[in-house]
């Protein structure tokens, strides 16, 4: 079978993530069709347009196992195979369609996944280049996830879940990042074996088992073990500090974790805080954060601390920051991305009262906690550099 693909399969990396192997492919277009962005999303949409022509390639010499590798990736997103005819450059390998050789062009029959009527609308005229350098890494890592489902679970169940794998995969690529290892073992090849690795549980989170062993710090391989982690994405806490005031901002919210612990209140006091979405630095996610959650646009950022918070069952990252903002009377309210059911509270607070909530155990999170004792430690020298 040739199918005819256009958008983020024409990125190579991405064409190999999902079929397992370098494809053979030849420059071909779609003429009357055309290709944009998805409105309101980060993937491309392939529409008819009279004398337009769709730029992509033609895959050749694709397996019946290749072609269920990318009806499984395709499929779960409302996208269908269609018989088109597609019109293919020569240049190219001509023994893979023997009708090429001595034209400046052939129109060939082939497949390819359209989308379904009415599912989005188109936005601006696609641009690969742009998609890559905001999201290409992300997309690969996450394909490579996405299609170690295949025969696990059905397309249609996964592809929901693709934006909260995106994040995923965005957080892979910055945990490979190399890290300091002056005390602890740094970590080489083949010290940890993966037999197997299960997906008992995937929604909004997901849960994965491994059976693994690792090496022990004598030199040896251990025995093999079962163990299991809760999945997030890397995700940011910032706390706005207004030096000249010498006060914070802290918002309010329900959460389910203390619901799941029993706890007898459910509403926590933190920073302000979310995922970092993918194409998008730690940074920018804090400024926009900060926006959707306290209509607060932040100052200089300083770098807290990176942290797991709980690394023996949670791959969840955080990168915390002190913010520097203006925070007269009258500037918090109820805010929150309506879209996701947020209901957000702000309270501002002088800096001896929020040690007060340390002291009293009202402040009861992490980031919260931690990023209160590394301002009583440089609150001085913010102030007198706010001050002049």
């Amino acid at each position: 079978m040739q199918i005819f693909v256009y958008g983020t399969l024409c990125y190579p990396p991405l064409l190999q993530a999902v079929l397992g192997h370098a494809a053979r492919s030849l420059p071909a277009v779609l003429p009357d069709h055309a290709v944009y962005w998805a409105r309101g999303g980060a993937f491309p949409l392939i529409v008819r347009q009279p004398g337009g022509q769709a730029a992509g390639l033609l895959l050749c010499d694709l397996t019946s196992a290749d072609v269920a590798r990318l009806d499984f990736y395709e499929g779960g997103f409302g996208y269908d195979l269609a018989d088109v005819t597609v019109r293919v450059m020569t240049g190219a390998a001509p023994t893979a369609i023997p009708s090429l050789a001595a034209s400046a062009s052939v129109d060939c029959p082939a497949r390819a996944y359209l989308p379904r009527p009415g599912a989005w609308q188109p936005e601006a005229p696609w641009a690969l280049d742009a998609w890559v350098a905001r999201y290409g890494a992300a997309a690969v890592a996450t394909a490579l996830d996405f299609m170690d489902h295949l025969g696990e679970v059905p397309a249609a169940r996964l592809a929901p879940r693709y934006g909260q794998m995106l994040v995923r995969g965005a957080s892979r690529l910055r945990g490979a990042a190399p890290g300091a290892t002056r005390l602890r073992r740094a970590t080489e090849p083949g010290d940890v074996q993966i037999a197997a690795r299960r997906h008992p549980y995937a929604a909004f989170f997901a849960v994965e088992e491994y059976d693994l062993r690792h090496r022990r710090f004598d030199g040896s391989m251990g025995e093999t073990v079962t163990r299991a982690a809760f999945v997030s994405g890397d995700a940011v806490t910032v706390l706005p500090y207004d030096p000249a005031r010498d006060r914070v901002l802290l918002v309010e919210q329900f959460r389910t974790g203390p619901l799941a612990r029993g706890d007898a209140q459910l509403w926590q006091l933190e920073p302000v805080a979310g995922r970092i979405d993918p194409g998008e630095t730690p940074d920018e996610a804090a400024r926009r954060e900060a926006v959707e959650e306290a209509n607060l646009t932040l100052g200089a950022l300083h770098p807290v601390a990176g942290f797991y918070p709980s690394p023996g069952m949670v791959s969840e990252y955080i990168y915390a920051y002190l913010a520097i903002a203006d925070l007269p009377d009258g500037c918090t309210g109820v805010f929150g991305a309506a879209e996701e059911a947020e209901d957000i509270r702000g309270h501002l607070l002088s800096f001896a009262a929020l040690m007060d909530l340390l002291a009293s155990g009202e402040a009861a999170n992490a980031p919260l906690i931690l990023t209160a004792l590394w301002l009583q430690r440089e609150r001085a020298r913010l102030r007198a550099t706010a001050t002049g």
